[in-house]
């Protein structure tokens, strides 16, 4: 027997059809190396999928493996959650563990990731209604714009005995002639949320938005206040079907919806942690990292967290923990947080043979972004092999010389070699520009030998 929840249904639409390898494949379009994080995500996530099909009796009880990544930084650790998210079409958070602070500090409570991610699921959800309600949303707008260009003539009979115009023929004329466009340039009056209404906080164990939502209940006039606004008839077609697509929406089922989402398919992907790891022995500004941890705990291990749509249980949420630990270890972490990350794989340091590949191999590779953005103002740009192989050895060269950056050192020796280019491109039109290894050394040489002078530039 199937698990059946509300919302559940269309948690992960395609999941069913991606296989831990076939999961791993789509991670190597975005992300080179790195197979043992790979292979555990995809674990993790097909895991969801084979839940989904327990008795619900069981599949309370089979709680998530939360996974903790260890290595350096642009390796590709965000890369990776981020891109599985995506494929699982989940709910996804990425969060900086050194933003929060304990109970009884000035910052973030560990709470408020559980509710941004509820906020992200909403939107997802009502984009999915938007979509599905979107025909008829454009059906109900067209009606409301024609009442407005041909407003309903009352029958009067006339003396002189003429026949009086056919108000539902003139109707479908103007009809013909908002679907054709001619009329989009005319303006119209239409009512809209007035944005510019006083907006105020207050803080309260819920958090900020609770307080929103009951002074609405509370003032609805003073929340729900419109006001006129002239607009062409092409821009009120599309405001008018927004109005409409909303009316059409039930909020009721959004929320349940997307509290079903978080609770059985969020991702949340807590970067840093290694900064709140280690004992502070209560000196410092960090004296509250211990206690951070103490207050991650039942969130990890699961607790029920009140948002503005409603309770929202943690136990089934993925926890992607993340930190290059240079300074500490994981075994720094309280141990009961440690117990609650099972699964620890190691990312290797990138070589220069994966400079080259994550430079050439991703879709979203870094000469290929180039090659189009300038492609746009019709330079053509043109990255030869040896020019790619010598980008990659100048980026391990800068990375071993000052801070490893991983990955992120291509963007900063990409930006530098290409200054020139993409100052000029606009003048540049059908030239093309081959970029080899000499090009490449005449541009950075400079930089790269001078120590100093890489620090700040690269």
């Amino acid at each position: 027997m199937a698990l059946e929840l509300p919302g559940l249904t269309n948690l992960t639409p395609h999941l069913e059809d991606l296989t831990p390898r076939q999961i791993v494949a789509e991670l190597d379009k975005f992300v080179v190396g790195q197979n043992a994080a790979k292979r555990a995500v995809a674990i993790a996530l097909r895991n969801r999928w084979r839940r989904q099909q327990l008795d619900p009796k069981l599949a309370e009880e089979v709680l998530p493996k939360n996974i903790l990544m260890i290595g350096p930084t642009g390796v590709g650790k965000t890369e990776i959650a981020r891109r599985l998210a995506r494929l699982a079409r989940a709910p996804f958070l990425k969060v900086e563990a050194s933003k929060f602070t304990e109970v009884g500090y000035v910052g973030r409570d560990v709470e408020s990731m559980i509710r941004d991610l509820v906020e992200i699921a909403v939107s997802m959800v009502k984009k999915e209604k938007r979509e599905a309600v979107w025909s008829e949303a454009a059906e109900r707008a067209e009606e409301r714009l024609l009442h407005m260009l041909v407003p309903p003539v009352p029958t009067q009979p006339t003396d002189s005995g003429a026949e009086a115009p056919d108000p539902q023929a003139t109707r479908e004329k103007f009809r013909n002639k908002l679907r054709s466009g001619s009329l989009d340039k005319r303006s119209v009056d239409i009512e809209v949320e007035d944005a510019s209404l006083p907006s105020f906080e207050m803080f309260t164990p819920q958090g900020v938005e609770e307080v929103g939502i009951n002074l609405k209940e509370m003032l609805p006039g003073f929340f729900g206040r419109r006001k006129k606004q002239s607009v062409t008839v092409a821009q009120a077609r599309e405001i008018l079907t927004q109005q409409e697509a909303e009316k059409l929406i039930d909020t009721q089922q959004v929320n349940r919806e997307s509290r079903a989402r978080v609770e059985h398919g969020g991702i949340i992907f807590l970067d840093e942690i290694d900064k709140i790891a280690g004992s502070d022995h209560g000196h410092g500004p960090d004296v509250s990292r211990e206690g951070v941890q103490r207050d991650l705990l039942p969130i990890v291990e699961g607790s029920t967290v009140a948002t503005k749509y409603g309770p929202v249980k943690t136990d089934h949420i993925l926890f992607m923990a993340a930190g290059a630990f240079h300074m500490s270890k994981p075994s720094d972490l309280i141990p009961e947080l440690q117990g609650r990350f099972p699964i620890r794989v190691e990312l290797a340091a990138l070589t220069e043979g994966d400079f080259v590949r994550i430079l050439t191999e991703p879709e979203n590779a870094l000469t290929k972004q180039y090659t189009a953005l300038l492609a746009t103002e019709g330079t053509a740009v043109e990255f030869t092999d040896d020019a790619v192989a010598e980008i990659a050895r100048l980026a391990v060269e800068v990375n071993s010389r000052t801070e490893n950056i991983g990955a992120r050192r291509l963007a900063t020796l990409l930006e530098r070699l290409l200054d020139e280019v993409s100052f000029e491109a606009p003048d540049m039109k059908g030239v093309e520009v081959r970029i080899d290894a000499e090009y490449v050394r005449q541009a950075l040489a400079d930089i790269v030998e001078d120590q100093d002078l890489s620090r700040y530039v690269l």
